[in-house]
């Protein structure tokens, strides 16, 4: 099996047909599971470093369809992290004072401090999807949004947030499957709505709406990464250890200890 790239090319059209959503690489359950804790570990060290240097934040993107995995990435990648470091944010429909703002007004505010991993479930590219596919805005509204995300997003980098942006690509038999469990299984109703269906029966429209993100805002700062993600624990594995690696790359360290530390007596 070639290799699935998951950063598309930056600048060129990106054809969601292209990429498996069942590819798993070189692994399956077993092997991913196996090394899974390992990258957990790393990461969790990692944002320990974060947080006491306090100079740079991280902020983590994710977007899927219905049923995509964003609650269960969350879960799992950062089953062990420390939650005081962590700032989680859902973004639903904007209330009446936020569409009363720019559509970047509510997302500023909720961008992550020094030291902090911020994780947007759904974020400022729902501008550019549900606005588009739903007619919200006119076409020459949306359209200039992808240039202020790009600004947006310079913006935080430039200023020490380093952007990771990560799509969970299911298949859409796979979603009737996730749909098909959260109505057999009743611990699980709470998950389902019925707008829900409305939105599977625009899928099409929504992929191509997901194409044009790709294209027009996976740039060097925050590069788009499709995430395989019909099975859950490859998903898992690659989103963690995409943030371990860029985490990595941050020059992350314990600030300096005070002086004469080793002076120090602790009285009884």
């Amino acid at each position: 099996m070639s290799k699935q790239r998951l950063i598309p090319e930056p600048g060129h059209k990106v054809d969601l047909s292209d990429y498996d959503p069942d590819y798993t690489g070189e692994y399956d359950k077993a092997s991913a599971g196996a090394e899974l804790p390992k990258w957990q570990a790393r990461l969790n060290v990692l944002q320990e470093k974060l947080y006491a240097q306090s100079t740079q934040s991280l902020l983590i993107v994710l977007q899927a369809m219905d049923s995509g995995g964003k609650d269960g990435a969350i879960k799992h990648v950062f089953d062990a992290a420390n939650p005081q470091g962590i700032r989680i944010v859902s973004f639903k429909a904007p209330a009446a004072n936020e569409l009363a703002h720019d559509f970047l007004w509510r997302i500023h505010h909720h961008v992550p401090e020094k030291g902090m991993i911020g994780i947007f479930n759904r974020s400022h590219y729902e501008d550019v999807l549900v606005v588009r596919v739903n007619k919200l805005v006119p076409e020459d509204v949306w359209k200039k949004r992808y240039d202020h995300i790009n600004n947006f997003e310079r913006l935080l980098t430039d200023s020490g947030t380093k952007v990771l942006k990560f799509f969970l690509h299911i298949s859409k038999d796979e979603q009737k499957e996730r749909f098909t469990e959260r109505l057999t299984n009743p611990e699980k109703h709470w998950k389902f709505s019925h707008g829900d269906l409305a939105v599977r029966e625009q899928w099409d429209k929504y992929m191509r709406a997901y194409e044009a993100v790709f294209e027009k805002t996976n740039t060097d700062d925050a590069p788009w990464r499709i995430i395989p993600a019909n099975r859950k624990w490859y998903r898992n594995l690659v989103i963690t250890k995409t943030i371990v690696e860029e985490m990595d790359t941050m020059g992350l360290e314990y600030p300096p200890a005070e002086p004469d530390l080793d002076k120090v007596v602790i009285p009884d």
